[in-house]
C-alpha cells in the first residue's frame, strides 16, 4: 500500500500541474474514478472542470471525449446510431462518443429527461442496446458531469433518483488571489494541459480498482456506515433520505480514500471525510426546512456529530 500511495501521489502531482490549489477536489475525483462510480461537479462556468476530466484522462492513458449537452440533443446523439449500408445491404451501428473511457458531460441539466436519462442508463449498466444487440462500453468507464447552479433557465434538474446514480457530487470553488496569480503565469504561453504526460497506464488503473476492492473494511465501520445513512432518512427535516446506494458508495469511496492514503483497512475518519459529497445530494428536504435554511451539509454535520463513530486501531484487521 506505500508504493500505491505514491504512485497516486504522483498521479495527483501530474494532475495538480493543471488543477491549481484543488486538492480536495482532485483527490475527490480520483477516489470516484478509482471506486468504479460517476462524479457530478455542480459549479459555475470558467473553474477547470473540463481541465479536471482531460488531465485524468492524459494522466492515465485513457480515451477522452466531451458531449455539450444542449435542449436539443438526442439519445443517439450520446449512445450512436443504426445506418445503412447501401453496399451491404445492412445497417450498421455508429458508435457513439459514449463509447470512451472517460466522458465529460457538460451541462447535463441542458438537455430533456429522456436524454439525460440514455446517459444514466449507461452509466448504470456500463453498456449500449441498440436494435436488440448489447454494446459493452469501454473499461474503464469514468463519467464526469457538470451542471450550472445560476442560470436555470431552459433547463431540466436531474431528479432525485438519477442524482443518486452519482457516487459523488462536489463543487470546485474560486481559487485564492495567489492562486489565480500562479494560473495566469502558467498560461502565459500555452496551456499547462497540452505537456503533461501519462503517469500511469491502463493496465494500472485496473490493477488500483482491483485493490481498491480488497482494501479491508471491518464490520463494526460498515455498522457506523449503515448507522449514519439510515439517520438521513429518520431526520426530521428531510423527506427522502439515501438509499443502500448510499452505503455502498461510502464503502466503496472509504476503500479508495484508504488506498490513496497507503492503508490497507478503513479508518472511519474517512466516512466522516466523505460523507458531505457522497450523501448530500440523496437528501430531500422538506419545503419548510429549505424555507428555514436548513440544508443538506447541516443535516449530515449533526448526524456526524450525533453518530458515535467505532475507536480501535486497525480495526479487527
Amino acid at each position: 500500500m506505500e508504493g500505491a500511495a505514491g504512485r497516486t501521489t504522483d498521479l495527483i502531482g501530474n494532475i495538480e500541474k493543471v488543477i491549481v490549489g484543488k486538492r480536495e477536489v482532485v483527490e475527490h475525483a480520483l477516489i470516484t474514478f478509482l471506486s468504479g462510480g460517476h462524479l457530478l461537479i455542480e459549479d459555475a462556468p470558467g473553474l477547470g472542470k473540463t481541465m479536471l476530466a482531460r488531465a485524468i484522462a492524459k494522466s492515465v492513458g485513457v480515451k477522452f471525449r466531451r458531449i455539450q449537452f444542449t435542449p436539443d440533443l438526442l439519445p443517439s446523439d450520446i449512445t450512436g446510431v443504426s445506418i445503412y449500408n447501401q453496399k451491404s445491404a445492412e445497417f450498421e451501428f455508429r458508435h457513439g462518443p459514449v463509447f470512451t473511457n472517460i466522458l465529460l458531460a457538460d451541462e447535463i441539466n441542458r438537455a430533456t429527461p429522456r436524454t439525460q436519462s440514455s446517459l444514466l442508463e449507461c452509466m448504470e449498466e456500463a453498456q449500449v442496446t441498440a436494435d436488440g444487440i448489447t454494446y459493452a462500453l469501454g473499461e474503464p468507464f469514468f463519467v464526469i458531469a457538470t451542471q450550472n447552479p445560476i442560470e436555470l433557465h431552459g433547463t431540466y434538474p436531474l431528479p432525485e433518483a438519477q442524482l443518486d446514480r452519482f457516487l459523488m457530487k462536489i463543487s470546485v470553488g474560486y481559487p485564492s488571489t495567489e492562486e489565480e496569480i500562479h494560473i495566469m503565469n502558467m498560461q502565459t504561453k500555452d496551456h499547462p494541459i497540452h505537456s503533461i504526460g501519462t503517469v500511469w497506464a491502463a493496465a494500472d488503473v485496473d490493477t488500483a480498482r482491483t485493490a481498491v476492492r480488497n482494501v479491508y473494511i471491518d464490520d463494526v465501520v460498515k455498522r457506523y456506515i449503515v448507522e449514519v445513512v439510515k439517520r438521513t432518512r429518520n431526520y426530521p427535516d428531510v423527506i427522502l433520505g439515501a438509499s443502500p446506494r448510499g452505503c455502498l458508495a461510502l464503502m466503496r469511496a472509504s476503500q479508495a480514500m484508504a488506498f490513496i492514503r497507503g492503508k490497507d483497512y478503513v479508518d472511519p475518519v474517512f466516512i466522516k471525510l466523505l460523507a458531505k459529497p457522497i450523501l448530500c445530494h440523496r437528501i430531500l428536504l422538506s419545503p419548510q426546512a429549505r424555507m428555514s435554511g436548513v440544508t443538506p451539509e447541516r443535516v449530515v454535520e449533526e448526524i456526524l456529530s450525533d453518530t458515535e463513530a467505532p475507536v480501535g486501531v486497525g480495526y479487527g484487521r
